[in-house]
């Protein structure tokens, strides 16, 4: 059964604080999660002072303040990355955060992560992507706001520098929070994959858990998602993100659709061999046959249960002589 990997992503729903940041591990861990996703950055090295924010953020938080500020105050600081680490490992879940600077690389990178994301806002930073390559780890690519031609470029330019193409996941994704439905296109995931030999999977900014199970059943092979300890929270990202109990739905849905994707083989299941005989039928005398009378359309019928001879062997019986007297709905017998 193929395995799908769930990122549960906390994000900057960490609001800066490491205890809130340890609660989320626990929200992921025991969801069933595989890894636990944070986001490294520092506001001088990631936006300019007067950046604007988006629309979402500006919706979404009920401070009046710039992209920097806000940034500035979501960091999750270099002291907090190895504490998280551990208690991530002490819960049983994998730690993962996504680097958006190349300090920021360099500094997890140190910490012996053996997985990078990278973000769709640096799918065209070359320096960024030159950086990432080197290391000769494995990539999970997210895509949001790209074309193909955008994603053939990133996959070029890692590759160039280090990279392995089976080292290398591509994510779909939609950037807005939330995403549209109509704008989700869950499609272009087989042609992703088709384009560029890789294995795909899908970051999701929808609302609720029905679009990332319904990517699984298209053959994601990654799902990310945005998870919060409550959508109340103050903060760009809390109200585009899951609670606990939807996570757990979410993780739980999941590996049932692996389950019920199965291998692929068309046969008999082991559940349905003991309904053969009782759904499908066999040829039974429709009237009092006699021995030695002959078989027709009209003394023959089908009905249940199976464990006659098939009704696939109709033409074969009709026009035979009956070995035996049959009584009505008896089966028959050559």
């Amino acid at each position: 059964m193929r395995k799908t990997i769930i990122i549960a992503e906390a994000g900057v729903n960490h609001n800066g604080d490491l205890e809130i940041a340890k609660r989320l591990i626990e929200v992921a861990a025991k969801a069933g999660a595989d890894y636990v996703k944070f986001q490294t950055f520092t506001a001088n090295e990631l936006v300019t002072q007067n950046a604007m924010r988006a629309d979402y953020q500006i919706k979404n938080t009920n401070i009046n303040e710039s992209q920097f500020q806000m940034i500035q105050r979501l960091e999750l600081k270099r002291e907090y990355h190895q504490p998280l680490i551990d208690y991530s490992n002490l819960c049983g879940i994998k730690f993962l955060s996504t680097a958006f600077d190349i300090n920021s690389l360099e500094f997890l990178d140190s910490l012996g992560v053996d997985l990078f994301k990278i973000p769709s806002g640096e799918i065209t930073n070359y320096p960024y992507l030159k950086t990432v390559a080197s290391y000769g780890k494995k990539i999970i690519l997210s895509t949001g706001m790209s074309t193909l031609a955008d994603v053939d470029n990133a996959i070029s330019v890692l590759m160039k520098f280090g990279s392995l193409r089976e080292d290398i996941t591509i994510l779909h994704c939609t950037t807005e929070y939330p995403a549209p439905i109509d704008e989700v296109n869950l499609l272009a995931m087989n042609v992703l994959k088709t384009s560029f030999g890789v294995d795909v999977g899908y970051s999701d900014h929808t609302m609720g858990i029905i679009i990332p199970i319904s990517a699984v059943s298209l053959g994601a092979s990654i799902i990310e998602k945005h998870f919060t300890l409550d959508r109340n929270m103050e903060g760009p990202d809390h109200k585009a993100s899951l609670e606990p109990d939807e996570l757990i739905s979410m993780v739980e849905s999941i590996r049932m659709v692996e389950k019920a994707l199965g291998d692929g083989i068309k046969k008999v299941t082991s559940s349905e061999l003991i309904n053969i005989n009782i759904a499908r039928k066999s040829l039974v005398a429709n009237t009092y046959i006699k021995k030695g009378e002959i078989f027709t359309s009209q003394n023959v019928s089908v009905k249940r249960p199976g464990s006659g001879i098939s009704p696939m062997r109709y033409d074969e019986i009709i026009g035979r002589f009956a070995i035996r007297d049959f009584d009505i709905n008896e089966l028959i017998e050559v």
